[in-house]
């Protein structure tokens, strides 16, 4: 198989020109870039370099989702030989309103058939496939792990993206996981970075005892700047990615993004070394982890218990 993978990339090599893979990103180059070399390990890891024999044209909204669309078809004018599509679902969805006959690889979270990006996960059928993680599906379990944090906290707080297309049943699923915690939960919206302190400080002047963020790659991508904030106002919070602790924020539950992204590349690469959309079933990254920081639970005055510690995958010092 690498063999047969070896031969036909060198056969790419001996043409004039390179295959070209368009690639349509919700973010700046600056907070995608972990996510962008996961995806030229895949590449790689396919046979194919960039610059080597392969070109990518990159196109960057910046955090402004309503971009994707005009910047989608602007790859397909291109006349790119498949169009990447990474970071949730707003960039699958974009990608497939622009094309129906270009071949797209998306790297989502939540369900793919639900958010009919794809008909099924064995046969996605048509022009697109891709990889899908379980962070949307574990947001419940973000609030559980709160609920042990603070076990006699009255009530939690979940902050949305009312934006998101996974929003509405991240929050269905939250709903219900609070009422078998006996938890009071109150939802707090916000779609721009200049949203966040306003959702920090109400938190604090609430005495809410901690948030709880759905997941959403425009949080996941600001998770520096959430830090900052929980730190600040001294709120105990969890996000879906692990860049959150790592910046310095309590703790962090989700998929493993390197993972997804990956993979991702991998399949870009065996599209272009001639597969089908179709004969490539969506894959499913099951890895989540949970990561926590000692230091900021020092900072906030939340110590974790010997069991979250004991069942933690990163504990950051």
């Amino acid at each position: 198989m690498a063999g047969a993978a070896t031969c036909t990339t060198a056969s790419y090599a001996q043409k004039s020109s390179m295959p070209v893979i368009g690639y349509l990103c919700p973010e700046s180059p600056e907070l995608f870039a972990s996510r962008l070399e996961a995806f030229h390990q895949g590449l790689g890891e396919a046979g194919f370099v960039e610059g080597r024999n392969v070109a990518i044209e990159y196109r960057w909204a910046n955090g402004q989702y309503s971009q994707l669309p005009a910047l989608a078809t602007e790859l397909v004018a291109r006349n790119v030989d498949v169009l990447v599509a990474p970071g949730g679902a707003p960039v699958a969805l974009a990608a497939k309103a622009a094309t129906t006959t270009k071949t797209i690889v998306f790297e989502m979270g939540g369900d793919p058939v639900q958010l009919h990006v794809v008909d099924s996960l064995s046969r996605p059928g048509g022009n697109i496939t891709g990889v899908s993680s379980l962070s949307v599906d574990v947001s419940p379990k973000r609030l559980e792990f709160m609920r042990d944090l603070m076990p006699t906290a009255p009530k939690l707080m979940v902050v949305a993206n009312p934006t998101s297309p996974t929003a509405q049943s991240q929050l269905q699923k939250l709903h219900a996981a609070a009422d078998t915690l006996r938890v009071q939960l109150e939802v707090l919206a916000a779609s721009k970075e200049d949203e966040f302190e306003s959702v920090f400080a109400a938190a604090a002047k609430d005495g809410a005892s901690g948030l709880v963020f759905t997941s959403d790659p425009y949080f996941a991508f600001r998770s520096s700047r959430l830090a900052a904030l929980a730190i600040k106002y001294r709120v105990p919070a969890i996000t879906q990615t692990r860049d959150f602790p790592v910046a310095g924020g309590l703790m962090s539950y989700g998929g493993d993004f390197m993972q997804s992204h990956r993979r991702a590349g991998i399949y870009a690469g065996r599209i272009l070394l001639g597969e089908k959309p179709s004969d490539l079933p969506v894959q499913l990254v099951t890895k989540v982890e949970l990561v926590i920081n000692l230091k900021a639970a020092k900072l906030l005055g939340s110590a974790f218990s010997s069991v979250i510690v004991a069942g933690a995958d990163e504990v950051l010092e």
